[in-house]
């Protein structure tokens, strides 16, 4: 593990994989270096690339500063880039790709980005069940209870409560507990306050080559804000994964990856 420090003082930790041209995964809600797919790709992009996996502000071994704002997390991702040498290519899955886009969109030196079910909403109703989300989140993290933001989560994406519940008295419930805090920022990314409908805007300022993917296997309600991120991004190329789900194999999307970032 290695640290970086970020333009308001926050320590970013972060590991190395491989061999090659920089390569940067940044992780959605309640992934970290050691949860998560991050790690799966990163060994399978070994053989070609250095593959920077890193722990966002308030996961894992990095810290966290108050008061947070999108722009500290962009920081940060400018921060591991820096590190990589001061320009990489970019993969971000579910909110993680939100967040890569919006640091590609502040003129970060992105060279190519490739972005896996941004989970904005772009069915109908599901804007409606965003700004729900961000209203239980925020009173489960105001009551200082972030199990119960934790369960908020899970169930928000389709977890039946009854296994949620149950998963409370499993070793692996502190460590959720631990990143449940940092939720919100996953929230505040997508603007799911708002209904987190696809920023137009912010995707059609994105100016490097762009590749946006969903899983064949997957909900309309994660298909679709694919689609439309790829439409909204300018010179975007969208593609679908033959018999994947949210849960993205790194098998897969590894070889996909190499092909775009090549």
């Amino acid at each position: 593990m290695s640290t970086v420090t970020s333009a308001d003082g926050t320590k970013i930790a972060y590991s190395t994989t491989g061999d090659g041209p920089a390569v940067v995964f940044v992780d959605g809600a309640m992934c970290h270096r050691a949860f998560g797919p991050g790690a799966g790709v990163a060994e399978q992009l070994a053989g070609t690339y250095t593959v920077y996996t890193y722990d966002r502000r308030g996961r894992g071994d990095s810290g966290d500063t108050a008061p947070y704002a999108v722009e500290r997390e962009i920081e940060d991702l400018r921060a591991v880039i820096e590190a990589a040498g001061g320009s990489a290519r970019v993969i971000g899955v579910s909110s993680g790709a939100a967040l890569a886009a919006r640091a590609a969109a502040a003129g970060l030196p992105i060279t190519k980005l490739a972005m896996f079910e941004p989970p904005y909403s772009a069915v109908e109703g599901q804007d409606v069940r965003s700004r729900q989300y961000a209203v239980d989140l925020k009173a489960a993290l105001d009551a200082g209870a972030p199990g119960d933001a934790v369960v908020v989560f899970m169930t928000f994406v389709g977890v039946p409560a009854e296994m949620v519940e149950g998963m409370r008295a499993a070793p692996m419930w502190p460590a959720f507990e631990a990143v449940g805090p940092s939720l919100a920022y996953d929230t505040a990314v997508l603007g799911s306050a708002e209904g987190g409908v696809v920023p137009v805007e912010v995707l059609g300022a994105v100016a490097v080559p762009t590749l946006v993917m969903d899983g064949d296997a997957s909900p309309e309600v994660l298909r679709a804000p694919a689609r439309a991120a790829a439409a909204a991004i300018p010179g975007a190329v969208h593609e679908s994964l033959p018999d994947q789900t949210h849960e993205v194999d790194p098998k897969v999307i590894a070889p996909v990856l190499a092909k775009f970032f090549a």
